[in-house]
């Protein structure tokens, strides 16, 4: 118990003085350059400060900002997680439905989400379109982690389990769904950075005036860096945030894993 505490509060020192030391060198090369376009770290304080409480241009904060995009992530990632974990398990479970199912979203697979911003700007609209886009980008992570994890299942549990009785049903529960959950869990994952690249790319093209994505285009419009810094903060910290909040949900489900440290 004591060695895992020292190890985590190593882990966090470690943290803390790479933090200290990547804002010293930015301070540095700030100084070095000397331009306006590349500012300090105490100058993206201040435009933190002022973007918290005072707003934006239009009178919207940085919270506000920050809500409305986690908020439009959350409902994409939501939907892309209920539509691609079932049906990923359901192609894992059956190769003739893999087969008639691959060659239609495989082609789908590589449009890149970025590009459905102009269909959805003209067949949507508001939060629909957002969900939308997030949503792309999300389910094909699912989908194939669902659909590798349900693979690597061991035939020799899943025949164990018929052996003594076990239904179908029963054993997707009790065999493949837990055995497919690390991989199903890494694609959440894969899925929630994509989604917080979808929603920026989104809100910059459209015309919704809230949003981290509208925030930075915004100022960058007004060459104003130190708000656009600002906001690619915003969604950094709050991308590791939820992150983290899966990472702890991973090792809570996962406990009987055995952690392997060097």
């Amino acid at each position: 118990m004591v060695r895992r505490y020292l190890r985590s509060a190593k882990s966090i020192a470690i943290g803390l003085a790479s933090i200290a030391a990547f804002l010293l060198l930015w301070e540095a090369v700030t100084r070095m350059v000397n331009s306006p376009f590349l500012p300090g770290p105490y100058s993206v304080f201040l435009a933190f400060i002022q973007m918290s409480t005072v707003g934006d241009i239009d009178g919207y904060s940085l919270g506000w900002h920050s809500a409305v995009s986690l908020y439009r992530v959350l409902l994409g990632f939501l939907a892309g997680a209920v539509t691609g974990i079932p049906l990923g398990l359901f192609m894992g479970i059956k190769p003739t439905v893999k087969d008639v199912a691959t060659p239609l979203i495989e082609p789908i697979r590589f449009i890149p989400p970025i590009a459905w911003i102009p269909l959805s700007i003209v067949l949507l609209s508001g939060l629909t379109r957002f969900t939308f886009l997030i949503w792309v980008g999300v389910f094909f992570p699912v989908l194939l982690n669902t659909i590798a994890g349900v693979r690597r299942t061991s035939i020799t549990l899943v025949n164990v389990a018929k052996t003594f009785g076990a239904d179908n049903n029963a054993v997707l529960r009790h065999i493949i769904f837990p055995s497919a959950l690390p991989e199903i869990m890494t694609g959440l994952r894969v899925g929630l950075g994509i989604g917080w690249m979808c929603i920026v790319a989104a809100e910059m093209i459209g015309g919704d005036p809230v949003g981290l994505g509208r925030l930075i285009i915004k100022y960058a419009n007004l060459l104003q860096i130190d708000v656009v810094i600002v906001g690619m903060v915003a969604i950094g910290l709050i991308g590791l945030a939820m992150n983290y909040l899966i990472l702890l949900l991973e090792k809570h489900m996962f406990r009987w894993r055995v952690e392997v440290t060097t």
